[in-house]
């Protein structure tokens, strides 16, 4: 079983994304600010396979931050190098997106088409 960690402050966003990876077939951990992420991912680091970060949430310290998805992949990463993450940015922020790359995202993805999400989460993990 595949295990997703998803991480975004828009409830009804991942509500919204959560029910089509449980669909897929994956197991799905949610939280919804860098704090939390970092908490659940170490509760359950060695069933997690693949990350799904929000770029703009509440960072460490529980202040909404733009691109505070940097600081938990940054984060994840200590915990789990070989970790896939997929940043989630909306329509507007592609630039920003590209820039997840450099900092170590597997890839990007713009909110809105959720099946492509789990195309790409499924190409990810079996490169």
């Amino acid at each position: 079983m595949t295990t997703v960690l998803l991480v975004d402050d828009e409830k009804l966003i991942q509500r919204s994304l959560e029910k089509t990876l449980l669909r897929a077939g994956f197991d799905v951990l949610t939280a919804s600010d860098c704090k939390s992420g970092s908490e659940v991912f170490s509760q359950n680091a060695d069933e997690i396979n693949i990350a799904v970060l929000d770029l703009n949430m509440p960072s460490f310290d529980g202040t909404p931050k733009t691109g505070a998805g940097f600081d938990l992949l940054d984060d994840l990463k200590k915990k789990k190098a070989a970790l896939p993450v997929i940043i989630l940015t909306a329509y507007d922020e592609v630039s920003r997106a590209k820039d997840a790359v450099s900092h170590g995202a597997s890839a990007f993805f713009v909110k809105g088409r959720e099946q492509g999400l789990v195309e790409l989460i499924q190409k990810i993990l079996k490169s």
